[in-house]
């Protein structure tokens, strides 16, 4: 798919919770829209649904986020604009618990893609918050996405869950996107995360910060309300460098 100036899909995902995925998707998407102009999608994937209460409408979820995917309903139908400008919303909900099995039931790896090929025409870049965990819906989006950045907290653990995940994509059929390994959530008064970010220099860090936790209050990115903080430079850098990768892409990633 993407390039530089094509539409393109950026993937945000994570082996387990809790490690400021979602976090790194909501400010992603408003990196896109406001610093770099760009007509932008978030599709909430996961279940939980963090994205969807930090920057949509307040409004009940339908149960419908799933019938996307067995084309019951057209995903435009679904989409609507967000709290952030030039960003709109295909929300989740709790109905994308059964996604998994769905896929599996309907045999059809590239269902996600083609999604992602007839919302491309309205959009020039499309952020996934994806669910948690090696599944069917990983595995699509592994294969549909331009770029796949994964948070991991500077641990031995969390580093060793990410070396499987790569391990199992290499194991993938096909042609699959690139993953990008950076660590989230660091407090670099920490021995063992001062030790792991000085030891993989290359890979961009996310610091543990107030303002970051203040999005669950505020119900908007960290740029909206603390763009000059260290963690609002830090998310604007590492978009800087999605779009700079984005841009030195060929067609097929």
């Amino acid at each position: 798919m993407g390039n530089g100036n094509e539409m393109a899909t950026i993937a945000v995902y994570s082996l387990k919770g809790g490690v400021g995925k979602t976090t790194l998707a909501v400010n992603l998407a408003w990196s896109s829209a406001i610093l770099s102009s760009r007509r932008t999608l978030l599709w909430d994937l996961d279940p939980q649904g963090g994205a969807s209460f930090l920057i949509g409408d307040g409004k009940a979820a339908r149960d419908t986020a799933q019938a996307v995917f067995s084309k019951d309903v057209a995903p435009e139908k679904l989409i609507r604009p967000s709290t952030i400008d030039r960003v709109d919303l295909l929300a989740a909900d709790t109905s994308l618990r059964g996604l998994d099995r769905l896929l599996f039931t309907l045999d059809k790896k590239k269902r996600l893609a083609k999604l992602l090929e007839t919302l491309g025409r309205h959009y020039d870049r499309i952020i996934l918050d994806c669910p948690p965990g090696l599944t069917e819906t990983s595995e699509q989006v592994m294969r549909a996405a331009d770029i796949i950045l994964a948070p991991v907290i500077p641990s031995p653990l969390s580093e060793r869950a990410f070396e499987d995940v790569v391990a199992f994509l290499d194991r993938l059929s096909g042609r699959r996107a690139p993953i990008l390994p950076i660590y989230s959530m660091v407090d670099r008064r920490r021995a063992l995360h001062k030790a792991a970010v000085e030891l993989r220099p290359d890979w961009p860090v996310i610091p543990m910060a107030s303002t970051v936790e203040q999005m669950a209050i505020r119900r908007a990115p960290v740029g909206h309300f603390a763009h000059s903080s260290p963690a609002g430079q830090a998310f604007a850098r590492l978009w800087q460098g999605v779009e700079r990768k984005l841009a030195t892409m060929g067609p097929n990633g």
